[in-house]
């Protein structure tokens, strides 16, 4: 019979050389706290500069409540009416409502928008991208950033295709990286707009030129619908009044033509325009009350954005902690130490 007990023997033996090894290992590094102490030393003094160096960022903030509008009682029988004429009511609800304002908000159409509006900075007045160009760092002689601005008074259209690539990067990384958006509360129709920058009064005015932008883009495709029947109700109501009145005009001369009749043929004319009369009063009349009633539809689907928290003086400024910063470096750098120093003992060891 073969006994097991070598077998057992060597597997017993592994445990034994782990732990020596790591014994091994830990002694090593232990001799090497002088070496910590100064590459973690020399980490902290950097990263303490590092955060020092550091330009505080300005967190503007704005809140605001959201009425959406809605269709009153009255509109359902004013639909009806309204689908005889080929016109259709309503201003898109199920599309544009509730949190897609956020959406909106982030766009690149809402956010080129402001960045091409203009404001005053340092008693000069410029447009955003020209002045966020400026306080970013971007631009220096190194790079093509230096050789492009954007000028008051330059259309859109006429920007070359090196402006166009510059005010795309730069809405990009407004949108992924200074713009925050959306409700605090799930439950509650509050938004919450966040802007941050390097210039105090460039996060105030951006965040108050993007909600209002945004607004009145919103306000427009709510009520393009019911905007649309309120236009083509005023006009068909002006040219049905104009109809009524030529006819009333036509009617008195005709009888003012024949004061004494002799043929009844004479009358023909007077009982033509007289019907003219009924047929267009009888139009004019309901029409002209399907226009009230589009007009309370349009007014209705008016969304409300009331503002709640503005953003104002001073900002919330944030700078990173340089003790924290300092902390963090000196660990971070002596782990990666500790772990060049293991590959080399093990290295050594191996060979």
């Amino acid at each position: 019979m073969i006994s097991d007990e070598p077998a057992m023997a060597i597997e017993g033996s592994e445990t034994p050389l782990i732990m020596t090894n790591l014994k091994n290992i830990f002694s090593y590094l232990i001799h090497k706290w002088w070496l910590f102490f100064i590459v973690g030393l020399l980490a902290g003094i950097g990263g303490f500069f590092y955060a020092y160096m550091q330009k505080p960022i300005y967190k503007s903030k704005l809140t605001f409540a959201l009425d959406e509008g809605g269709n009153g009682g009255a509109i359902g029988g004013f639909a009806s009416i309204a689908s005889q004429f080929g016109l259709s009511v309503g201003g898109g609800k199920d599309v544009f409502a509730g949190e897609n304002i956020v959406e909106i908000m982030k766009s690149r159409r809402m956010v080129e928008r402001v960045l091409l509006s203009i404001d005053t900075f340092n008693n000069k007045p410029f447009t955003l991208i020209e002045y966020f160009l400026d306080i970013s760092g971007k631009r220096n002689a190194k790079n093509k950033l230096s050789s492009v601005h954007f000028p008051i008074g330059q259309s859109k259209n006429e920007y070359n295709y090196l402006q166009d690539s510059v005010l795309k990067n730069v809405y990009k990384e407004l949108a992924s990286q200074f713009i925050k958006a959306g409700k605090p509360d799930r439950k509650l129709n509050i938004f919450e707009v966040n802007v941050t920058s390097l210039n105090e009064k460039f996060s105030k005015v951006f965040t108050e030129k993007l909600v209002n932008e945004t607004n009145q883009f919103y306000i427009e495709i709510r009520t393009k619908k019911a905007k649309g029947t309120l236009d083509a109700l005023e006009s068909r109501v002006a040219a049905m009044k104009g109809n009524l009145n030529s006819s009333i005009t036509s009617k008195a001369a005709v009888q003012d033509a024949n004061v004494n009749p002799v043929f009844a043929a004479a009358q023909v004319p007077v009982i033509q325009q007289q019907t003219n009369i009924q047929a267009y009063s009888g139009a004019y009349a309901e029409m002209f009350k399907n226009l009230e009633i589009a007009r309370f539809q349009y007014l209705n689907d008016i969304p409300l954005l009331q503002i709640i928290d503005a953003p104002d003086y001073p900002m919330e400024k944030i700078k990173t902690g340089k003790l924290i910063t300092a902390i963090m470096s000196a660990i971070f750098v002596d782990l990666l130490l500790m772990l060049a120093l293991f590959f080399r003992w093990f290295y050594k060891e191996a060979k």
